[in-house]
């Protein structure tokens, strides 16, 4: 779908005027980013202390207390208090990228119906992925997701944690990062953003498009496989379209995933 003009007007007026040196407390985040990074701490490693953070890039206490601050919405590090606390490692979750792009989405005035059109090109190009490159215990997992979901049928919350459970492994199969990364974030927020009360004709619908994709990614099959994966995409944008056309219209809301 194309972008609208005032959309366009948006971006280029974003991106216009003189590029700017970055301030100095992001040039220390990302310096210990990298310290992080090459000296391969591990989530749950504890960095030096913020004293020792000021001698050590020659910056005042306020430029490290920023720096960290940034880190931490960043989901880079968390700041445990006490007399032996400081800032410790932790590992960013897709809810980061996920909260970034529902901020970038409703700053654009994009609306949610872009996230579909998303989904509905990665997805089926993913499951073909997954017919060629899916291991034994992937495979084992999806049918496991299958399984739950058609024995709780009757239990909403359990079904819309298969549902993105589904939909994440077969992003991860790929083995690439990023795919992984952008489809559990985009079914976030799909997930987040529409809520519906789903029927139980709905809920079955849903589980006969899983089943028809898994079988063909278990036959190895990649056109079999993007073809199932769209035709239950297609489904449900259209189901979406039909009862929930205003929300498709209006941007998702940062407020709405926080990390």
């Amino acid at each position: 779908m194309a972008m609208s003009t005032k959309n366009e007007d948006r971006r280029v007026e974003w991106s216009a005027g003189p590029l700017r040196a970055p301030k100095t407390a992001l040039l220390i985040a990302q310096r210990i980013v990298s310290d992080i990074t090459e000296n391969g701490r591990q989530p749950g490693d504890v960095l030096p202390s913020e004293r020792a953070m000021v001698a050590e890039y020659d910056v005042g206490r306020a430029t490290v207390r920023e720096a960290l601050r940034f880190l931490e919405m960043q989901g880079v590090i968390r700041i445990k208090p006490g007399v032996n606390g400081g800032p410790v490692v932790v590992a960013p979750t897709f809810r980061n990228l996920a909260s970034t792009i529902a901020l970038l989405l409703q700053l654009s005035d994009a609306p949610f119906r872009d996230v579909i059109e998303v989904r509905l090109v990665l997805d089926p190009a993913l499951a073909a992925h997954a017919a060629t490159r899916i291991t034994k215990a992937q495979l084992a997992e999806i049918r496991a997701s299958i399984d739950r979901m058609a024995a709780g049928l009757d239990d909403l919350e359990l079904f819309r944690a298969e549902n993105k459970r589904f939909h994440d492994i077969v992003s991860w199969t790929s083995g690439n990062y990023l795919f992984g990364y952008l489809i559990e974030s985009l079914q976030w927020i799909t997930s987040g953003t529409i809520r519906r009360e789903s029927t139980l004709a709905r809920r079955k619908r849903v589980l006969k498009g899983h089943t028809a994709v898994y079988d063909a990614i278990a036959s190895r099959d990649p056109d079999k496989a993007f073809s199932s994966m769209r035709k239950h995409m297609a489904e449900w944008a259209r189901e979406a379209e039909r009862d929930f056309p205003e929300l498709l219209d209006a941007p998702p809301r940062w407020d709405q995933f926080p990390v």
